[in-house]
């Protein structure tokens, strides 16, 4: 049980960062955009990012409701 608990907590805490930065990310990719340089790889990277951090959350959450279960 702790175990799952520990799993649950890291998952969440993971995906939040990796979300968090991709948002980070897309901001550079933006202004990079806007300035008229190179910004497709920044894109690209935020695009991951985001998406890993959403996988790890939604994982985390399915932990969670499991262990109630």
């Amino acid at each position: 049980m702790a175990s799952l608990q520990k799993k649950w907590f890291w998952y969440a805490i993971l995906g939040l960062v990796l979300v968090g930065s991709g948002l980070s990310v897309l901001g550079e990719a933006i202004i990079s955009k806007y300035e008229g340089r190179a910004w497709f790889l920044f894109g690209t990277i935020a695009l991951i990012l985001v998406n890993s951090g959403l996988c790890f959350f939604g994982t985390g959450v399915v932990l969670r409701y499991s262990k109630s279960a």
